[in-house]
């Protein structure tokens, strides 16, 4: 089944954007067996324990996922790093314009949001070193952040865990979903300062709350 028909249309409305998750459906959804929540697209990408997005431990490519988009190239330095779709700077402080991946597969939404963390300015993107209760986690110098590719909203205990982690780090954080999400769960991140980001087809997150509008402003 192609991908575009198990994810939400983009849109360019906050108020839209904020209950894209209502309108996310899929013809026969799967339940994941570790996390509970609906398959996510691109049949093939198992997003349990062993899964490959194409960030190596390093923050690099995984040399086992030689097929995935690429993620970065020499992400140590912080300064006009070009990662197949973004440069984090010109050089100059200045960030240039941000170059997304198109989300065809669960491995591209993760991908789509790595770029982004290093176009906000965290270079050293990698897998968390605790995974999240569910989706995928990502890690930066100083942010934590989670990824749902799955055609279900997030929740309020998704947004929780996510920020408790963070505080347990001393981290910043930061939630990007394909679907959207849950209305309690947007109103318990603005009280908490998460950032919320809706993933759209062309590999853009929208920014849905405060925090998320902060983050683009002020950048990582």
């Amino acid at each position: 089944m192609p991908a575009e028909a198990a994810a939400p249309a983009a849109d360019t409305g906050r108020d839209e954007r904020r209950g894209a998750g209502d309108e996310a459906t899929a013809d026969t959804p799967g339940r994941s067996p570790d996390t509970g929540h609906d398959t996510p697209p691109g049949e093939g990408h198992d997003l349990g324990a062993g899964a490959t997005t194409g960030i190596g431990p390093d923050g690099g490519r995984d040399a086992s996922d030689d097929g995935a988009p690429g993620t970065g190239t020499g992400t140590g330095t912080g300064t006009g790093v070009t990662v197949d779709g973004g440069t984090s700077d010109d050089g100059a402080g200045r960030r240039g314009p941000f170059r997304p991946v198109a989300i065809r597969t669960a491995r591209d939404a993760v991908t789509a949001a790595a770029l982004y963390l290093r176009w906000l300015g965290y270079p050293d993107v990698r897998r968390a070193d605790q995974r999240p209760p569910s989706g995928i986690g990502l890690a930066a110098r100083g942010i934590l952040a989670q990824v749902d590719p799955t055609v279900r909203p997030a929740s309020l205990r998704d947004v929780e865990c996510l920020w408790l982690t963070a505080m347990t780090e001393s981290a910043a954080c930061v939630y990007f979903s394909l679907a959207g999400y849950a209305e309690d769960a947007l109103a318990r991140a603005d009280a908490l300062g998460v950032p919320l980001f809706v993933l759209d087809l062309t590999g853009t997150p929208q920014p849905v709350n405060s925090p998320a509008d902060d983050l683009v402003a002020v950048g990582g």
